[in-house]
């Protein structure tokens, strides 16, 4: 019953926003914007536990297609919702925000949930996080969005042939990666609750959660973005910023913790592989689907999604992070010092603009738009000597196209395989 516990009280933290949106009951925007995050914060979990059980019922193969795109739905429900408003008011902001909200998942990802989980090993180990070798796969995928990420800056265009390439990219890694060797692993927590049923039940009762948890997130997208934004409008507040950060937190947060708690068990390779698996979705996935949203509701594909400077110096940005990480993760480990440079160059390009704003004079004189290009190449310049010293890391993310010869140790647990252990390259 303990283990049961957590679902029963994800369950309920969805309720209120739930009730409300069937009542047609709109509450002040700051409470609408809680109410509708804690209903989405449930949701997750559900799903989270949801798709865990599931491995135990489908091939590895459409585990990896079906279940990452169900377990980042909750992210890619707010972000898509933005993407349609933006599609049927195209003069208005709602295509920042897609773009805000896109870009503020992504970079938290590498910046506070990687640099979290190699504190965490730091501190229990005193040694650095390691990942096994097929996670080449996904850095290697990373590597190549990466690259194709830069594209968009330079012509200063979102539109849907990149669409297409993002969703090529995605499409590629799942053929690859359905092909790899994986070893068996036991559902732990409140999913083990669902994988001890018999079979029927599970079933149902997995299938239940899915549509009970996708249900909700999708009847509290809505709520839970325009509480945002008018929460913003009511206190003074950066509406660009409360959807860039706050919005990715509520959706974030559950494989945040999970990936923490793997992390303090002594799982950290697994929880930082699960992390990088997570950005390489929403790198290509979620990124690959916004114009073709936009284009579908604003009905036409000969409009690219709206842009400005800012929009386009988020997205450099954000590239220029996943730039950085492939570098340092190309050695298939996390040092501690990595770990630190990613998270300080996250609160610097964070804190800075706030700052500069407050007073002009603080940076060098630099405007606050400009901070972000002056961390883009701060990225550029901390990856240059990594590629220039250990270029035959680079070389090796290669095989990450290609199946691996040798398939895994099985694990019959995830508490079973080593945060650390020996490392050969």
């Amino acid at each position: 019953m303990h283990k049961l516990l957590p679902i029963l009280l994800a369950a309920l933290l969805t309720l209120p926003g739930l009730c409300l949106r069937l009542a047609g009951i709109h509450l002040a925007a700051p409470l609408m914007a809680f109410v509708a995050g804690l209903a989405i914060l449930g949701a997750s979990c559900l799903l989270l536990w949801a798709c865990d059980a599931a491995q135990a019922d489908i091939s590895q193969a459409l585990a990896l297609a079906v279940v990452a795109l169900i377990a980042v739905l909750p992210e890619y429900s707010v972000d898509m919702y933005f993407t349609w408003q933006a599609g049927k008011f195209p003069d208005s902001d709602y295509a920042h925000f897609a773009i805000a909200n896109m870009t503020g998942a992504n970079r938290l990802l590498i910046g506070v949930g990687w640099g979290m989980i190699a504190l965490i090993c730091w501190l229990r180990f005193r040694r650095p996080v390691r990942i096994e070798k097929d996670r080449r796969t996904e850095l290697f995928f990373l590597g190549v969005s990466t690259l194709y990420a830069f594209v968009i800056p330079l012509k200063g265009t979102l539109v849907w042939y990149d669409g297409l390439v993002f969703l090529g990219i995605y499409t590629w890694y799942i053929v690859v990666a359905s092909r790899r060797p994986c070893g068996e692993v036991e559902a732990e927590g409140p999913a083990l609750v669902l994988v001890a049923l018999p079979k029927v039940r599970r079933r149902l009762a997995t299938l239940t959660l899915f549509l009970f948890a996708g249900g909700v997130i999708l009847a509290n997208a809505a709520p839970f973005c325009e509480g945002l934004i008018g929460t913003g409008r009511q206190f003074g507040l950066n509406q660009f910023l409360l959807v860039q950060w706050l919005a990715p937190i509520a959706s974030e947060a559950p494989e945040f913790i999970v990936a923490l708690v793997f992390a303090w068990r002594g799982q950290a390779g697994m929880a930082l592989g699960s992390l990088l698996s997570a950005k390489l979705n929403q790198w290509t996935l979620l990124v690959g689907m916004i114009p073709g949203v936009f284009a579908f509701s604003h009905g036409s594909l000969a409009h690219p999604l709206p842009m400005g400077a800012l929009q386009l110096h988020e997205i450099l940005l954000t590239a220029a992070q996943s730039f950085l990480a492939v570098a340092l993760l190309a050695s298939l480990r996390l040092t501690i010092g990595g770990a630190i440079l990613l998270f300080g160059l996250f609160v610097g390009q964070l804190i800075l603009p706030l700052l500069v704003t407050a007073n002009p004079q603080l940076f060098f004189g630099l405007a606050a738009w400009q901070i972000h290009p002056v961390f883009s190449t701060l990225y550029f310049a901390a990856a240059a000597p990594i590629f220039a010293q250990h270029p035959g890391r680079f070389l090796r993310l290669a095989d990450g196209y290609r199946v691996a010869e040798v398939p895994a140790n099985p694990v019959s647990s995830p508490l079973d395989a080593p945060c650390v252990g020996p490392h050969t390259d």
